[in-house]
């Protein structure tokens, strides 16, 4: 589960094209922050994916990458040329393919690798789409098959692509625009794969969608909620904001990690078949000499820092790759400890560094925003970072031993996968 946002110039206060994205998988599946450098070589030689091998190009892009720690393919990445990419699972009334072929988070690597556009990063998924197929289990410990709908944005336009199979489907985004884990395209199409085009009022979305499916994911539900926070802050939406919608927990007053009638933006597993959770977030801002990608590189990004990433400065100290092994050394464990601990009271915990949280990311863009006036990018990326690391060891050693508030299903859920990462609080 998933859900990913897009916001041209137009409904933006900064007069720049937002992109933002929550990655949510199972809550031991950690995910890589990574710098993958352009490569050149000749063209045709194997590249090893996830499952297959395809044919290389001569020359791909650099690209920032934000991947499941098992997979080759990323859920959401960014290139050197501004092009952003963030893919959905898509539940469709045939299933998806169990053979290997290519998976959604490959899709996702290849558009950044080899389009400099977003427009060619989008003609590019769809020929390797129609070439190879997608197929194969996405699921970490729990077997997960699905197609896959994609955002796909630059500096001046943005797409959404919807795919079935080797179908696919995309439209244009005209100002500012939600996906999540259902079909959305329905007869306002802008380009159709000659197999789904039946007529020119074919709905795609209506004849696709798996209604049980949807049922359980909420994905038109969030899809809805996420339009109408984007549409209620537009035309003035701002990074910031953008990581406000990705914090979201829905109107629910109510509302706690194991108390929600439905999945929401910023998700949280708990016991039963909600074993989800936002495991990485990432917030973009993408215009021409002034891009930031702005990271958490952590779960939870209601307990997480965005801190800032720019293509030709610094790389920051992402620290070593994780696994679904706790390790006190890499960044995505060591802020489980401070989210672990604050699930038995969550809410009490989350309202105690929220204020400090916002005032850091505040800090953080007036910052970088001064840099590129002056030219000292390095050092404020990394003075970011490291305030932010120091930021939430100072609440994880403030945090006070909570007293569970929550049911014993959802605490017992919870142990059971920390037991399974080597992790104890």
């Amino acid at each position: 589960m998933c859900d990913t946002l897009a916001a041209l110039a137009a409904s933006t206060a900064r007069g720049a094209t937002l992109f933002a994205k929550n990655s949510d998988r199972e809550r031991n599946e950690a995910q890589v922050l990574e710098l993958s450098p352009a490569r050149s070589g000749p063209a045709g030689a194997p590249l090893k994916l996830t499952y297959i091998a395809i044919p290389d190009v001569a020359q791909t892009y650099a690209c920032l990458l934000s991947r499941p720690f098992w997979m080759w393919g990323a859920e959401m990445g960014a290139n050197e040329r501004g092009v952003v990419i963030g893919n959905e699972a898509l539940h469709a009334k045939t299933p998806a393919q169990r053979r290997r072929a290519l998976i959604g988070m490959d899709l996702v690597r290849l558009g950044l690798e080899r389009g400099g556009t977003a427009r060619e990063a989008l003609e590019v998924m769809i020929e390797l789409l129609e070439r190879h197929g997608q197929g194969g289990d996405c699921g970490h410990l729990g077997r997960f098959f699905y197609n896959n709908g994609f955002i796909i944005a630059d500096p001046t336009e943005a797409y959404v692509l919807e795919t079935a199979g080797r179908s696919w489907v995309w439209e244009k985004v005209a100002t500012h625009r939600a996906l999540s884990n259902a079909y959305s395209i329905g007869a306002g199409h802008d380009g159709i794969s000659a197999d789904l085009a039946q007529s020119e009022s074919y709905d795609v979305a209506a004849r696709l969608i798996d209604e049980a499916r949807d049922a359980i994911s909420f994905g038109r539900g969030r899809c809805a909620r996420g339009q109408a926070l984007l549409d209620a802050a537009a035309p003035a939406l701002t990074p910031a904001a953008m990581m406000a919608i990705l914090r979201d927990h829905g109107d629910d007053p109510d509302w706690t990690p194991a108390n929600t009638r439905n999945r929401t933006l910023c998700m949280h597993a708990s016991h039963g078949p909600r074993r989800s959770q936002s495991v990485a977030s990432m917030v973009s801002e993408l215009k021409p000499g002034r891009t930031v990608h702005w990271l958490t590189g952590t779960s939870a990004p209601c307990a997480s820092v965005f801190k800032p990433f720019v293509f030709g400065a610094a790389t920051p100290a992402f620290g070593p790759a994780p696994t679904d092994r706790a390790d006190a050394d890499s960044r995505w464990w060591r802020h489980e400890r401070l989210h672990r601990a604050m699930l038995p009271d969550f809410n009490a915990a989350q309202a105690a560094i929220a204020a400090e949280r916002d005032a850091l990311e505040v800090r953080f863009q007036a910052r970088m925003d001064r840099a590129f006036d002056t030219g000292e990018l390095d050092a404020a990326i990394a003075q970011c970072w490291t305030e932010a690391d120091a930021a939430e060891a100072r609440w994880q050693a403030a945090l006070p031993r909570l007293a569970p508030t929550e049911p014993a299903a959802h605490r017992r859920s919870w142990a059971r996968l920390n037991q399974a990462a080597g992790f104890g609080l």
